[in-house]
């Protein structure tokens, strides 16, 4: 599958791995992996949790020139320059990857939840999904054609950050949708790639903003990466949020 990128250059996507529920299917979720990477590992990492009655579904993005890696191309859901609230936002690419997890989500059966979780550039890209869901549309005015129930964060950041306060603020329903959105971020305190500033500001920025369902956990000597525990909280998040403990299938 392809979608335009910046100047209308046409990105393929990559293989999509998917991971069927072992129980009964109440929830789907699209993980999207960092910069540089594929979706079979997260398939790996994600099939082995005990959340059975989740489908998890793992795109691997189009491989595109990266400015912040002096334009060599690698596997990137946008381009990015720099890792933080601050940087310049590739708002077309964005675009483009949350259009892509919608239509991945668009033929889920209408009684399952769904979900948008990654990790880095990926927790970046649902972050922006949460954004296009609660305004309603993406950047570019076409309208978000799904209903998410729980987005997850890891060692991401906040894109488009300075306009996120006045999307939601334009209607009422934007906000009833930005405060009912169940949210969970989790970082590193000593993340070497996307500082623990940058996901604290992320958070900061999204209350700040209307998205006062969150969750954020602080991981004392985390790196870039992730770890059991980290892993287990996310379960346990999913579980509550989800309602997944009320089923016995």
């Amino acid at each position: 599958m392809s979608s335009s990128g910046p100047r209308g250059v046409r990105r393929e996507y990559g293989r999509t791995y998917v991971v069927r529920p072992k129980g009964r299917h109440l929830a789907t979720i699209v993980w999207l992996h960092g910069i540089g990477d594929n979706g079979n590992s997260w398939s790996q990492v994600l099939g082995n949790l005990p959340l059975d009655n989740v489908k998890w579904i793992c795109p691997t993005a189009p491989t595109r020139p990266v400015a912040a890696f002096g334009g060599f191309p690698c596997t990137a859901w946008f381009d990015v320059e720099e890792t933080s609230v601050d940087g310049p936002d590739d708002v077309q690419g964005l675009d483009a990857s949350a259009a892509h997890i919608a239509n991945l989500l668009s033929s889920e059966p209408s009684d399952v939840r769904l979900g948008i979780g990654g990790f880095s550039m990926g927790a970046a890209t649902a972050l922006h999904s949460a954004a296009c869901y609660a305004h309603g549309r993406f950047s570019n005015g076409v309208a978000y054609p799904i209903t998410l129930s729980a987005i997850i964060g890891l060692s991401g950041w906040l894109p488009c950050s300075r306009t996120l306060r006045t999307k939601i603020e334009s209607s009422q329903t934007a906000f009833r949708r930005a405060a009912a959105l169940p949210i969970m971020l989790g970082h590193g305190r000593g993340d070497e790639v996307v500082t623990y500033r940058n996901g604290e500001r992320s958070a900061e920025f999204l209350r700040n903003s209307g998205f006062s369902y969150l969750n954020f956990k602080a991981y004392n000597g985390l790196g870039h990466h992730t770890i059991p525990e980290e892993m287990d909280d996310v379960s346990k998040w999913l579980r509550a949020r989800l309602g997944l403990d009320r089923s016995c299938g």
